[in-house]
């Protein structure tokens, strides 16, 4: 009979404490995004229907803006956390460095390109609208856009303290930049009475303050990864390749994340108004059941890459399987309490009899199926880009989405009669594959040869 050997984790990267400090502010700030994000939608309707369609569709172009900037800073955490890991605090500062001058950078040429290009974003993108729609999306975007560069420097900075293993700042400063943007709605809304720009103005506001904030925080060189002082800036091309060989293909992967959302919510919009009511009360429960998994995804990264740094493979299987477990009971917890609090859900919404039911099919299948299948679809690939394989993360997710996301929500949804419920199915035979693929590739082995550093 062979003896279980104990093995001494001590000297491991992370305590129990140590991941709990970590975890939890992401969670709130997760949540929080969720919260304010409902409310804003609630102060945006006293407006009027053409303001609410009119921010959405501004709305769907900033998500992609945001979701880039998210991407490309996941690749400094990566390259930082992986110097970390070294012990190498000199290069970890200098990549900080360069993320956030060249990515801030990038972010104000986007900018300037946006309002040059604005007639063709708001004509060409969103199409013929309603003449009111389109007037409040035009104030809309013409204030947004303006915090482009505010979101770039608030994502680096929010990955860079992040990667150090600081979640509490990110989830402080969220804190601030929400008070701000729900309660400068509120005055502006309902005390001046104010139209859309009282819903652009806070967001604008809010963002700025946000960057200000930790950008001064990522100069105190009390900071373990901290930034320079200075308004000069020589690009260091080798450092940001390595930024770069991870931002590209997550952005990548993102960007067409949302393009598949896109193409796929206009094959429901075929199926009648029961089914777009439905999938859209569906897609806001499925916030609140994948919370967990979000959050831990974002800690996933600063504890892999810093192990990655290391060397020391053992502890990325150990954390991995770890951070796994914790997020299927994260999610069964979650879903527990989505399924606890449904009956009241459905009767807040108001939804007739046909939509109710459907509602109810989609929540309750996408729920069981986030518990079991979401972990390896979505945190395990963050495991390897994590180790910098990120190249293989994203040609899987790609050819995923379109085969099985968006060609099997075709065949089940339209040609099986299946509708909106085929739609949501097609997903899951999504997740389903990408796991099996990110599963095959984990146990070969190929991503440990993958370090940018």
């Amino acid at each position: 009979m062979k003896t279980r050997v104990k093995i001494d984790r001590s000297g491991y990267l992370f305590d129990n404490r140590a991941l709990t400090a970590l975890i939890v502010p992401l969670v709130i700030e997760q949540l929080l995004a969720i919260l304010v994000g409902m409310a804003d939608s609630i102060m945006i309707a006293s407006v009027g229907e053409a303001a609410v369609s009119g921010v959405s569709l501004v709305d769907q172009v900033m998500i992609l803006v945001i979701q880039i900037f998210s991407a490309l800073a996941t690749g400094g955490a990566v390259v930082t956390g992986q110097y970390l890991g070294q012990k190498d605090q000199r290069k970890a500062c200098e990549s900080a460095m360069q993320m956030v001058w060249f990515i801030t950078l990038c972010a104000i040429v986007i900018t300037a390109g946006v309002y040059i290009g604005k007639y063709w974003i708001l004509h060409g993108v969103f199409g013929q609208i309603d003449s009111e729609v389109m007037r409040h999306a035009a104030i809309y975007f013409l204030i947004v856009s303006a915090s482009i560069p505010f979101i770039a420097l608030y994502n680096c900075g929010a990955a860079i303290f992040r990667a150090m293993g600081n979640s509490e700042i990110s989830m402080r400063i969220s804190i601030i930049m929400n008070v701000i943007n729900v309660g400068g709605n509120a005055l502006l809304i309902y005390g001046f009475h104010r139209g859309t720009e009282g819903v652009a103005i806070p967001t604008l506001v809010s963002r700025g303050v946000a960057a200000v904030i930790i950008t001064v925080k990522l100069l105190n060189k009390e900071c373990q990864v901290h930034i320079e002082r200075t308004l000069r800036y020589q690009l260091d091309w080798s450092m940001v390749k390595r930024i770069l060989s991870i931002g590209i293909p997550n952005g990548m992967e993102n960007s067409m994340f949302q393009l598949g959302k896109i193409i796929v919510l206009s094959l429901i919009s075929t199926f009648g108004t029961y089914a777009i009511a439905a999938n859209a009360v569906g897609n806001v429960v499925a916030m609140f059941s994948g919370l967990p998994g979000m959050a831990i995804t974002l800690a996933v990264t600063t504890v892999i890459s810093r192990c990655v740094g290391a060397g020391d493979y053992e502890q990325v299987r150990y954390y991995n399987r770890k951070l796994l477990m914790i997020t299927h009971i994260g999610m069964m917890i979650s879903v527990g309490l989505v399924f606890l609090v449904l009956p009241w859900i459905i009767r807040a919404y108001h939804l007739s009899e046909i939509t109710a039911e459907v509602t109810k099919q989609i929540i309750y299948f996408h729920g069981i199926c986030t518990i079991f299948f979401w972990p390896a679809a979505f945190s395990l690939p963050t495991t390897f880009r994590a180790a910098g394989d990120a190249r293989a993360c994203m040609i899987i997710s790609i050819l995923s989405m379109w085969i099985f996301r968006i060609l099997f929500s075709y065949i089940l949804g339209r040609y099986m009669e299946m509708g909106v419920f085929g739609v949501w199915a097609a997903m899951i035979i999504d997740w389903l594959f990408r796991g099996l693929c990110f599963g095959i590739r984990y146990f070969g082995g190929k991503w440990k040869n993958a370090a940018i550093v």
